[in-house]
């Protein structure tokens, strides 16, 4: 096991252990039933943000992205931004970091950018990416400051089909993923902490890792769950 497979796997298990990814039957934004849910918020307190912030250092300094300073969008982002530049401090890259506002303000300095002025390479975190739109959304911000948007860090890839909707509204499977449209689309490099294959063989070599030793079953339906909906 390669550093960063080694690194993927004690994300997946802290994540397991902090009550963040839980598995059962849950409803995503796409409509679909999934067996298990990465609640990012559940990182609720300082030991758990601190770890999750040195997970996101080591990922995006092994990745070798070159940056000049972070972004976070509303709301999850805000302290994602805030925990990962302080670990990125603590190692020796001390830098900017911004966040944005859901609604301009329109007294004190106003505007919807807080922090840092945005300039330079700038790196957007995230947690998980499902449609990629607080990318795109990121990514507009970013550029009408004259900024260069220029990689995305997530926490966990979920590796399965974007939706996309018609003129009528309907909502089809489109046949790539968020993370594939960023790249590919947006033109933005991606890393992510973890991937969906990440936690599959968590739970395929993990079996009392999960609900009294239930982890082969949850293995079952997210393997099923992938076989219908993966992609990358």
């Amino acid at each position: 096991m390669n550093a960063q497979d080694a690194l993927a796997q004690d994300f997946v298990r802290f994540s397991v252990e902090s009550g963040v990814l839980r598995f059962g039957e849950f409803k995503t934004k796409a409509g679909r039933l999934s067996p298990y849910f990465f609640n990012a918020g559940l990182f609720d307190d300082g030991a758990k943000l601190a770890r999750l912030a040195e997970f996101y250092a080591s990922n995006i300094l092994a990745s070798g992205i070159q940056f000049d300073m972070v972004f976070g969008p509303a709301y999850k982002g805000i302290p994602l931004a805030a925990a990962l530049a302080m670990e990125l401090a603590r190692r020796g890259h001390n830098k900017p970091f911004a966040y944005n506002r859901k609604e301009a303000k329109d007294h004190g300095e106003g505007g919807t950018v807080v922090g840092a002025p945005l300039a330079g390479r700038v790196l957007i975190i995230d947690d998980v990416m499902s449609a990629g739109t607080a990318a795109r959304e990121s990514i507009r911000l970013i550029e009408a400051a004259g900024a260069q948007p220029c990689a995305l860090a997530i926490a966990l890839d979920r590796q399965e089909m974007a939706t996309e909707k018609d003129a009528d509204g309907t909502q089809r499977d489109v046949p790539y993923s968020a993370v594939q449209y960023v790249q590919q689309r947006l033109g933005l490099q991606v890393t992510a902490i973890a991937r969906l294959t990440d936690l599959l063989q968590y739970l395929a070599h993990s079996p009392q890792a999960y609900a009294g030793g239930e982890a082969l079953r949850y293995r079952d339906s997210v393997q099923a769950y992938r076989d219908r909906y993966g992609v990358g």
